[in-house]
């Protein structure tokens, strides 16, 4: 195993350290559990022939200060005799142990086969070439692809822990058609289906992990955050994939923050000064969410920057950080007192992992004392527990650290060095170790079921070919341990969803995980992420309340979006809704039109049904008119019935009895008729509504003109020698009200039968009301309608003007001249009213112009005569009729 530690002074000389994981398995034929772990190679007498070695490679890649990155042969450096590592991807290893012993003591796969592993190590790609192909070399020999003994049947990879000691190692692995899974992340590249036909991964694909960092970010609302990436060929793509979709789903990013690859400590120094102004921009914008993409490495590096952040007196980090399943929360030991609550509330998408019956009972048995093949455990627990176990030894050490007991706890450690449950990348581990067994015991079953016994002795495990497996590894499913299944699907991506994750980072360095929703693998677009929100633990900075991430402040109901010229479209001011438009929703981006049968409340944050307007006998206007149209009808009834009692007598027999009757009656039906302005219109009432009107004004007015003309007729009739006195009688007067009526009913029955009244909705006139109503149907009917009976006015008027110098007594012109004139003022007042007002007032002005003019008919003609009749009856004998003249 090769390990590289940092020389020199702590604080001036700060390590970027990573711990890359690639495994590597010994099947051997035999009936005892032989699972070891070493530092270097694996001793040749722990072998016997016809064994079979899957390769593992723990890939641990620790950056120097002036130290080169590669190593000839397997090397080990320390600085003070202390070394550097990450605690954490300990238990990687730990996994490995403990599912070979699962697989070893389960009789139901691989009987009567023993599991051993072997682990070499790398940490750059010329490393992990070598080391890939020493595993494809003769055992203890490194002559690549050449081999002169059957011990080292290599058949499978598992590896590696970041995507590029992954691509180094399925370079290699695709030569030979040897099977790899790995178990980290894998750099999505174009094609890989036929670049890498051997490769497994163990992680599913990072479109899954886009969607579901889409769908948090709708879900939270958060439309402005900043985005994070290590500035790689794989930080670039995931750029190049995910600022699209942001931008297609309405998410802006404020600032994108590349984060250095771990390289030595002054490269990446003069990196964070040439970008200085980068970072301090960080601190001074205001999302509140970043989104970042890295393998572990960039964990470290971030780490160091925000360490040094407080020496540029920038402010400490409170925000919301969400990470990609390639992340994880691991601090090598010299880390291990740093601060890290910028990190507390975390979300995290991680490939879904669960706890294995008995994993955390193996490693509480883990003890240095126990493990004499574990060439990892000291380094571990030294680095774990800061103490030394040389001297426990009885070696001399210079340093002042506290002697092991090799009895500490591992409980006891701080989450960011090292956890009890099984972390995702180990869980991956576990499941890789299944796969491969799983495929080797349904080649051991085919060959049972279809060779013959010599057959089966021929083609043993030790002649078995890699690609052999490749041929069962992509088909198997299985449920392991934890009950979950395990199946590759058809580009050999593990079937599986991420569960996404908070972090709770205490002061101590202690580490809780919390499920807090999942991401579907195969989920309905827009359900892909079901999210816990009740679960959430933000950072303190937020008061537990959900962070607000926008560019602006939002815009509220009654406002939409208005974009800002050079700012990006999250970006933008708020302009209140024109009239008649509406929003309901925060940052709309235009308002939205009510529908006909609504209309915006005063906010204008959303669309109330309009009211129905019509003049109703429920409303106080209609109330008025109606109790004004019956009042007028029982005093027009009343005048009739005195005319009636008192119809013997010359008043009232004086001036045409039957015109009179005529008259009151028409009277009558015009307060009458006006009732039918009143309530919902339909089709019936809108038709007789004007004709009806019309027809019995008509009538009212006709009588009029026919008495005034009786009056003149009569007095031209005494004279002697007059031609008139043929004229004089009921015969002209009836002839008058007939022709005159008869000439209205025709305008109107013309007037139905091309072009009716009906009922209308008007939705547009009066805001928020639907107003019901009669269209005319015609215009021009409708005011030849008026104008008739104007007409019919203007010649009583006239006529009765001539007639008004006639005896008093026989009379009745100057009261029609001024019942026209009443008449005539109150439509010639009605037509601008009536055009200027809408609604149910229109028809209001309607029958106020009715009952008005039917009221100035009925007192100007009807209250001298009631008067006479009523008060003065002494008038009302014939001795005053025929006065004789002075």
């Amino acid at each position: 195993m090769v390990m590289q530690f940092l020389r020199g002074s702590f604080v001036n000389r700060i390590m970027l350290v990573s711990v890359l994981v690639l495994l590597c398995h010994t099947i051997c034929k035999t009936h005892s559990i032989n699972c070891s772990i070493f530092n270097d190679a694996i001793p040749h007498e722990f072998y016997q022939p016809g064994d079979i070695v899957i390769g593992q490679i723990v890939s641990q890649v620790l950056y120097l200060y002036n130290i080169p990155s590669f190593m000839e042969e397997p090397a080990q450096m320390v600085i003070d005799d202390e070394p550097i590592s990450v605690p954490k991807d300990y238990q990687h290893i730990l996994a490995l142990a403990f599912a070979v012993k699962e697989i070893n003591e389960n009789p139901n796969i691989l009987s009567n086969i023993t599991l051993g592993f072997r682990i070499l190590n790398s940490y750059s790609a010329r490393m992990t070439y070598k080391a890939t192909l020493s595993l494809l070399s003769s055992q203890h020999s490194f002559v690549p692809n050449f081999k002169c003994d059957n011990q080292n049947n290599q058949l499978a990879l598992i590896g590696g822990y970041t995507s590029g000691i992954s691509a180094n190692i399925a370079i290699i692995s695709a030569i030979h058609k040897t099977p790899q899974l790995t178990y980290g992340s894998f750099l999505p590249l174009q094609g890989a289906k036929m670049l890498f036909p051997f490769l497994y991964q163990m992680v599913p694909a990072e479109s899954h992990q886009h969607i579901g960092i889409v769908r948090l970010l709708q879900h939270f609302k958060w439309t402005w955050i900043g985005l994070w990436a290590v500035n790689d060929d794989k930080g670039e793509r995931f750029l190049q994939t995910i600022v699209p979709i942001l931008s297609q789903n309405g998410i802006c990013y404020a600032f994108i923050v590349r984060i250095p690859e771990p390289n030595y400590v002054d490269e990446m120094i003069d990196f964070a000064l040439q970008h200085f102004e980068s970072y301090k921009r960080v601190f001074e914008v205001n999302p509140s969410v970043f989104c970042i993409y890295g393998e572990p490495p960039s964990f470290q590096v971030l780490r160091v920057l925000l360490f040094a952040a407080p020496f540029f007196a920038l402010p400490p980090l409170g925000k919301v950080w969400i990470v990609t399943s390639h992340w994880d929360f691991a601090s090598v030991s010299i880390q291990k007192f740093w601060d890290i609550q910028t990190f507390h509330g975390t979300i995290s998408f991680t490939v879904h992992s669960d706890q294995p019956l008995g994993f955390q009972k193996f490693i509480q048995t883990i003890r240095p004392s126990s493990a004499n093949q574990d060439g990892f455990i000291q380094d571990f627990w030294e680095q774990a527990f800061s103490c030394s176990l040389k001297l426990s030894q009885g070696r001399e050490d210079e340093d002042e650290r506290k002697t092991c007991t090799g009895e500490e706890k591992l409980e006891s450690i701080p989450g960011i060095l090292f956890e009890m449950n099984m972390i995702g990348h180990s869980y991956n581990v576990y499941n890789a170790i299944y796969a491969v067994a799983h495929a080797l015991h349904s080649i051991y079953k085919d060959w049972s079921k279809h060779r013959r016994l010599e057959e089966r002795e021929r083609l043993s495990f030790r002649n078995m070919q890699s690609w052999q497996v490749h041929h069962f590894l992509g088909r198997i499913m299985f449920n392991n341990s934890a009950g979950d299944t395990v199946c590759f699907d058809d580009n050999r991506e593990l079937v599986v969803g991420f569960d996404m994750t908070n972090w709770m980072i205490f002061p101590n360095g202690s580490i809780v995980r919390l499920q807090v929703g999942r991401l579907g693998s195969n989920s309905p677009p827009g359900k892909e992420l079901t999210i816990y929100d009740d679960q959430i633990v933000w950072h303190p900075n937020f008061n537990q309340v959900l962070p607000v991430s926008v560019c602006n402040d939002n815009c509220y109901p009654g406002f939409s979006r208005k974009k800002k010229e050079g700012e990006k479209f999250c970006c933008y001011d708020c302009a209140p809704c024109p009239a008649g438009m509406t929003s309901s929703q925060k940052d709309m981006d235009a308002c939205v039109k009510c529908p006909e049968d609504k209309y915006p409340n005063k906010n204008q944050t959303q669309c109330i049904p309009k009211v129905l307007s019509y003049l109703s006998y429920k409303g106080v206007l209609g109330t008025i008119l109606a109790i004004l149209s019956i009042s007028f009808s029982l005093i027009t009834i009343l005048v009739l019935g005195i005319f009636l009692k008192h119809k013997e007598t010359p008043i009232v027999k004086a001036n045409n009895q039957t015109l009179t009757y005529i008259l009151l009656i028409s009277l009558l039906l015009c307060f009458i008729c006006s009732l039918v302005f009143i309530g919902q219109p339909g089709k019936v009432i809108c038709t007789l509504r004007q004709t009806a009107f019309g027809i019995i004004f008509s009538v009212a007015l006709s009588s009029v003109l026919a008495k005034t003309i009786t009056v003149i007729v009569a007095f031209m009739a005494i004279k002697p020698g007059s031609r008139m006195r043929k004229w004089v009688g009921k015969g002209l007067a009836n002839s008058i009200v007939l022709l005159c009526t008869f000439i209205q009913a025709g305008i109107c029955i013309f007037w139905i039968n091309t072009s009716p009244p009906f009922p209308d909705v008007d939705m547009h006139s009066v805001n928020g009301e639907i107003i019901l109503g009669c269209k005319e149907g015609s215009d021009i009917m409708f005011y030849c309608v008026l104008g008739y009976m104007g007409f019919l006015a203007i010649v009583s008027f006239m006529v009765a003007f001539l007639a008004k110098k006639l005896p008093d007594t026989f009379n009745e012109a100057k009261c029609i001249t001024f019942s026209m004139l009443v008449f005539c003022s109150v439509w010639l007042s009605f037509v601008p009213t009536y055009l200027s007002t809408k609604g149910k007032y229109m028809v209001a002005v309607e029958i106020f112009s009715i009952l008005a003019s039917s009221a100035g008919l009925l007192g100007c003609i009807f209250s001298p005569k009631i008067y006479i009749i009523i008060l003065r009856p002494e008038l009302n004998n014939k001795g005053q009729l025929i006065r004789k003249r002075k």
